[in-house]
């Protein structure tokens, strides 16, 4: 979406939504550095002041990185995503501990919300997941897989709660990868349980299944760290 001149009531407010939708909707992706203060300025219609502020606070919340010298660079999705990078870092056992809590609730709620058309999207992604790991492409492993999670926690209907976990796609991408990182684990998490449960419409099973793969998930990453340590 192009930049657009703002109203001259609530600037910064609507200086940081314009930012924020450049960044969500990929025309600024992470790690690119943003336009720089002067032509955000010409574009937006607004002061200095104003464009400082509204990356200042974006800034706080994690969305963008101010380098000084360099300029400023988009470092998430979302704001949510930042704050989780920064509290989490690499912390994997952290990451699967929140995905468990969000995926299981995310699992029950889709069993009994679902649309037809829901279970076909999901359908499509599992099938295209395991697909990929048949044919040992990890990459389009890891983003059908993350992608599939997503779809599962959106077709319970449940606003507040897709949006928490939207906001953990970097992580939850992340988090995939390294655990898929063994021919053995992506061998041994399967997602057709899961499938069947929302399809059938039982949330009982439907939060169990999405429960186990990620207890599994806790344990190995457990015992590496025991190994490790």
């Amino acid at each position: 979406m192009p930049l657009a001149t703002t109203r001259r009531s609530g600037l910064v407010d609507q200086v940081i939504g314009q930012l924020r939708e450049a960044v969500a909707n990929g025309e600024w992706p992470v790690g690119q550095r943003i336009p720089p203060e002067a032509e955000l300025v010409s574009t937006l219609g607004v002061g200095r002041n104003t464009v400082r502020e509204a990356v200042r606070a974006l800034s706080h919340s994690g969305l963008l990185e101010v380098r000084q010298g360099d300029g400023t660079y988009v470092r998430a999705t979302s704001e949510v995503s930042g704050a989780v990078r920064r509290l989490c870092g690499s912390e994997l056992r952290e990451v699967l501990q929140v995905r468990r809590t969000l995926e299981v609730e995310g699992a029950r709620l889709a069993a009994t919300a679902r649309t037809d058309a829901e279970l076909r999207t999901l359908t499509d992604l599992l099938d295209r997941r395991d697909r990929a790991r048949r044919e040992s492409r990890v990459d389009e492993f890891v983003h059908a897989d993350a992608e599939f999670h997503l779809a599962v926690v959106r077709a319970g209907h449940n606003t507040l709660l897709t949006e928490l976990y939207r906001g953990l796609t970097e992580v939850i991408t992340a988090s995939v990868a390294t655990t898929s990182q063994t021919e053995q684990q992506r061998a041994d998490i399967q997602h057709r349980g899961l499938l069947e449960a929302i399809a059938a419409g039982d949330p009982q099973r439907a939060a169990t299944e999405a429960g186990g793969f990620l207890d599994e998930l806790l344990a190995q990453q457990e015992t590496q760290e025991t190994t490790e340590g």
